[in-house]
């Protein structure tokens, strides 16, 4: 395997997508530049903000990254580098950009509203309650793990109370300085361009310095050390109010400027991977394909069998449930011209897929290191998906650069960094868009939070969802990520199977092409149910055996919750494309 003709054959068949696969969705679909959108029509300051496009891209892009597109094809090389290439490029284009675009040009024209709304319009209201409460389980999901990642990169100590020492401490020191540091620049960012009309390409120049001065700090100068529970209840606070404060604030210039670091982890990584190959060290030593069930692995990567277990494992880089949150959520409300969807969501996809295709060259390239057992695992120190993504392309840099030159550990650094900031955009828009789901449920058909009185009015507050999200998402995640991850993984993967069945339903109600969406649907429906009956079925053999502690019990509730939801919403939109099918 030629790392460097797998990147390129890669990267071009994913433009090839975006120029034509993307612009005959836009003409099918019937995007129009000449409508208004609603960040003008319902500018209010707060949600409703008309952004410029390299602006928006960069929060919508930060918001779906999080750690999934390196986490995902890492934890699945297992199964062999092609079957994750296929489902990366194939799932990318057919997949995962048709349901981000689809989720955002369905929401503008539902006033910004949630795919909670699309489901309104083209099922009824028993519908939307339905899924609402399946969105907003998952969103718990995605609160409670991706906080428990941040606390485990920032805390003095791990999820189980272990304190750190020596290196690992000053990693975790650095980060969390960088991070926090990195909060304030983001505001001061907003600032200049919000309120001093500052034009972006000066501010972005600002920015960039912003962001190499307080890396050299953190590098430098971190004096944090705090435990992980400290550090969840700080986050706690952060989000509850990240997630209530106007988006021009911190949302938006936070997750632009987070961007830049995204794009400069792409960037190194190509010239990582080039180099490499141009230096003869090129050739990845992960086999084409392994097993087709996996039934015991050193903890790094994924068990089970090919079928379902590829597809659910890797979400962000082919297709994931929590960007039709993000794109009808907080993407719809920022939008400045329905254009602008395909850039911002079908090329965000496709970017991540890029990112998903370096993180398959980086574990091939460590492949001997890794794939080994849990003791000999330990002795390398890459026994995470983000330790062995940085390890990796450090690695490779030191094929040209020399093995014993310090720009290794430095770049090794940055993308531990650049992971833990996507994890901690990830977050705060989740309890955002969580917060817009538990608001949304309580509303009548046409009514909105200022018609409401009573009771309904507590329940719509936004303070009061926020808080309400704040405590369970936080609460579970004090458990640690590793208890819940497992059923996040089934359950987010099983919501894009939802966002797709919801869009193909309304753009059948209005008379548009919606065949695209078919397959994808049906496919994403069947892999995640079984997913999540192996789920059940394996809880209930540990509670049967008397292995099984309360989360086990737990899990096997919240799957098959989530399992019926899901038939439900099937059975509705189903239904619908029927009537539809029989009218035309």
């Amino acid at each position: 395997m030629n790392a460097a003709l797998i990147l390129l054959i890669s990267i071009a068949i994913l433009f090839c997508g975006y120029v034509f696969y993307g612009k005959w969705l836009a003409e099918q679909w019937g995007v129009d530049s000449s409508k208004t959108t609603p960040a003008h029509e319902m500018e209010d300051g707060i949600d409703y903000v008309p952004a410029k496009t390299p602006v928006l891209m960069g929060h919508h892009f930060s918001s779906i990254a999080g750690a999934g597109p390196i986490n995902g094809p890492i934890q699945a090389a297992i199964f062999g580098w092609i079957p994750v290439l296929l489902w990366v490029l194939i799932g990318g284009v057919f997949f995962g950009g048709v349901h981000d675009y689809g989720a955002l040009f369905a929401s503008i024209r539902h006033q910004g509203q949630s795919i909670g709304e699309v489901i309104e319009d083209a099922m009824g209201n028993v519908a939307k309650k339905i899924f609402i409460i399946f969105a907003y389980l998952t969103l718990l999901l995605v609160v409670a793990a991706f906080s428990s990642i941040v606390a485990s990169t920032f805390g003095s100590t791990t999820a189980a109370g272990v304190a750190l020492e020596g290196s690992a401490l000053l990693a975790h020191q650095q980060t969390a300085m960088i991070s926090l540091l990195f909060i304030v620049l983001a505001i001061v960012f907003g600032f200049l361009v919000y309120r001093k009309n500052m034009p972006i390409g000066p501010a972005s120049v600002i920015g960039v310095i912003g962001i190499v001065i307080i890396v050299a700090i953190g590098m430098n100068w971190c004096p944090i050390t705090i435990s992980y529970n400290a550090w969840m209840w700080i986050l706690a606070v952060y989000i509850l109010i990240a997630s209530v404060t106007p988006v021009w604030i911190l949302l938006q210039p936070r997750d632009y400027l987070s961007s830049f670091l995204l794009y400069f982890m792409i960037g190194v990584a190509v010239v990582a991977i080039i180099g490499a190959t141009l230096t003869g060290n090129g050739h990845l030593d992960i086999p084409a394909f392994t097993s087709m069930k996996i039934t015991e692995t050193n903890g790094l990567f994924a068990t089970g069998s090919l079928f379902p277990a590829l597809f659910v494992t890797i979400a962000c880089g082919a297709i994931s449930g929590f960007h039709s949150l993000v794109s009808s959520g907080t993407t719809s409300k920022q939008i400045d011209n329905e254009s602008n969807a395909r850039p911002v969501a079908y090329g965000s996809m496709l970017i991540e897929c890029v990112v998903a295709v370096i993180s398959l060259c980086a574990v091939g390239f460590v492949w001997h290191s890794v794939n080994v057992d849990k003791e000999a695992l330990a002795e390398t120190g890459l026994t995470s998906p983000t330790a062995v993504f940085a390890g990796g392309i450090s690695k490779m840099i030191g094929t040209f650069a020399g093995a014993e030159s310090p720009i290794i550990g430095i770049i090794y650094s940055m993308f531990v960094l650049a992971v833990s900031v996507f994890c901690l955009t990830s977050l705060d828009t989740a309890t955002r868009l969580a917060r817009y789901m538990f608001q949304e449920f309580w509303l009548a058909p046409e009514e909105t939070v200022k018609d409401v009185k009573g009771v309904k009015k507590l329940l719509t507050n936004p303070y009061f969802a926020t808080i309400i999200t704040v405590v369970l998402g936080v609460g579970l995640g004090m458990t640690g990520y590793a208890k819940i991850w497992p059923l996040f993984g089934a359950a987010n993967q099983l919501l894009a199977a939802v966002g797709l069945l919801a869009v193909c339903t309304w753009l059948g109600k209005v008379g548009r092409n919606n065949k695209m969406f078919f397959i994808p649907m049906i496919f994403m429906l069947i892999v995640t149910i079984c997913s999540l009956i192996q789920t059940i079925s394996g809880k209930i053999k540990m509670i049967g055996s008397g292995e099984g502690d309360v989360w086990a019990y737990i899990q096997a509730i919240l799957a098959v919750l989530l399992v019926v939801l899901a038939l439900v919403l099937a059975i509705y939109s189903f239904v619908n494309l029927s009537k539809q099918k029989k009218k035309n």
